[in-house]
């Protein structure tokens, strides 16, 4: 993909529509994307005159992990709704397609992005994004992410962060592994507790819910509860095992 892709200038989407999109658009593959360690596509998709691209992550493509079960694609969706639950907004719209050339699998709506920019650069030069790098920090904890790397942090060309790469996340037993350690023993900002305490008092949104198993569910509650009772970002007290790899 160039610089040049029309795609990359695309104007916004709504959250409804780009959802519309990605369950009942015609889907073409264009390629597989580099670095992913699971099998992970490009694809063109359109409908009644709305066309986009979107991130395509098959069941077929997944490499077994000892610890998660079979369906990482699942997770990807479970934490896209989790983040809508929360008014967050943080992760693009992602469905299940079960129609698409390998098999079932998640479809997310790719978003438009600054390629060079990550959490490392964009923190480091104070370019304003703190904010929604503490929700990202907080939704993580939530969600149990075990894999948040710099990289999966994009500044989109709507000057937002948008945060992907979900599908090791969400497990029963604590497995935190971040990059985003900057804010440890900084208060809770006051907007984030009224709507972890909002997220609690609803409940997990069905989307998600379906897709967990009960401890799984149980464990998101728990961990925002106890975000919330803490008052604060945690520290690492593991000695330094709560940072992905590679970094980027």
């Amino acid at each position: 993909m160039t610089n040049d892709s029309p795609f990359l200038e695309r104007p916004p989407i709504a959250t409804e529509a780009a959802l519309q999109l990605l369950a009942e658009g015609s889907v073409e593959l264009r390629g597989r994307m580099p670095y992913s360690s699971n099998a992970t596509f490009l694809a063109d998709i359109g409908l009644d005159g709305l066309v986009a691209q979107a991130i395509y992550k098959p069941l077929r493509g997944e490499r077994p992990l000892w610890d998660f079960p079979d369906g990482l694609y699942q997770r990807e969706v479970a934490a896209f709704a989790i983040s809508e639950q929360l008014g967050w907004g943080l992760v693009p719209p992602t469905v299940v397609r079960s129609d698409l050339p390998a098999g079932v699998g998640s479809l997310q709506l790719f978003m438009p992005c600054v390629f060079e920019e990550h959490y490392f650069t964009l923190h480091e030069a104070d370019a304003g994004h703190d904010d929604e790098f503490r929700r990202i920090c907080a939704f993580d904890i939530v969600i149990n992410n075990t894999d948040r790397k710099s990289g999966h942090c994009l500044l989109g060309v709507d000057g937002r962060i948008h945060a992907i790469d979900h599908g090791v996340a969400l497990h029963r037993e604590f497995k935190l592994r971040t990059v985003i350690w900057d804010f440890v023993g900084e208060p809770l900002p006051v907007d984030l507790i009224e709507d972890l305490e909002r997220f609690c008092s609803l409940g997990l949104p069905d989307d998600a819910a379906v897709l967990l198993d009960p401890f799984e569910r149980d464990a998101v509650l728990n961990r925002t509860r106890a975000l919330i009772d803490s008052g604060v970002f945690p520290d690492d007290d593991t000695g330094g095992r709560r940072w992905p790899w590679p970094l980027v």
